[in-house]
């Protein structure tokens, strides 16, 4: 059963989770969701992503718990697997979080670089209300985002977290009418197309550096060769000319292609 639905418009592509009710992930649903994202690394011309789920109520509830019934593994290293594509993806991914978002479903929106909910939006990792813990970097990438206070309160009380708090506590990065994240993902993707792909390639490593521990002085160190491999090269000469010409840049590297 395909959970997934890959569409593009151009530079950007659409990732919709499409598994009624709930949009539930399968161990065969997270396979799907790598080779998805496995895909756009490929297609270089894709520069952002919007993953979003299908219907007005559910971004996704999670894992489907059928299929921890019988005591299966494979989900919790197939969440890993996927969620951790999602995260070191090449484009910017966005989340457009268009209801729940529970369980795995929060994971996968933890694993993009920004995240939009819409107003009723309810946030949770509920995983140790049945024996479980968050499997797809939850317990690493949450507290790292919003503190360890908040980490521990939605993961060791159960507690849900509406769409004004997730902004309040920098769990998502805007908080739009209902039926609105799409679009308003779509309008952020935009702008990142917009941008020098290899800039963009450039800042996200280094600014994922500092999630994976490198220290502040080798981080520092890279930033400043990253710095020089862009100076002169031909997107940043394209670049300025173009701010200093009042005119939309034509860049010419992608962002595997370097300076």
């Amino acid at each position: 059963m395909i959970e997934f639905e890959l569409s593009h418009n151009g530079a950007v592509a659409v990732v919709t989770l499409t598994r009624p009710p709930a949009n539930a992930f399968t161990p065969d649903g997270l396979r799907q969701l790598q080779q998805v994202i496995r895909t756009c690394d490929e297609q270089l011309h894709v520069r952002a992503v919007v993953i979003t789920g299908s219907g007005p109520k559910f971004f996704s509830a999670g894992a489907d718990l059928n299929t921890f019934a019988s005591g299966d593994r494979d989900l919790a290293r197939e969440a890993a697997s996927a969620f951790e594509a999602v995260q070191n993806a090449r484009p910017v991914v966005i989340a457009a979080i268009n209801g729940y978002a529970m369980g795995g479903g929060l994971e996968c929106a933890l694993a993009c670089d920004i995240r939009i909910a819409e107003e009723h939006a309810v946030l949770a990792l509920p995983e140790t209300a049945v024996g479980l813990l968050p499997c797809g970097c939850g317990t690493q990438t949450l507290p790292w985002l919003v503190g360890e206070g908040w980490a521990k309160r939605i993961i060791l009380t159960g507690e849900r977290v509406n769409a004004a708090t997730a902004l309040r506590i920098g769990l998502v990065e805007d908080v739009v009418a209902r039926g609105g994240a799409r679009e308003a993902a779509l309008a952020m993707a935009a702008r990142v197309a917009s941008l020098s792909p290899q800039a963009v390639s450039f800042s996200k490593e280094l600014i994922h550096q500092g999630r994976n521990g490198v220290p502040r002085e080798a981080a520092l160190a890279v930033e400043r060769e990253r710095f020089v491999d862009l100076s002169g090269s031909p997107d940043q000469l394209e670049g300025v000319n173009a701010f200093l010409e009042k005119r939309a840049p034509r860049w010419s590297t992608t962002a595997e292609s370097g300076a």
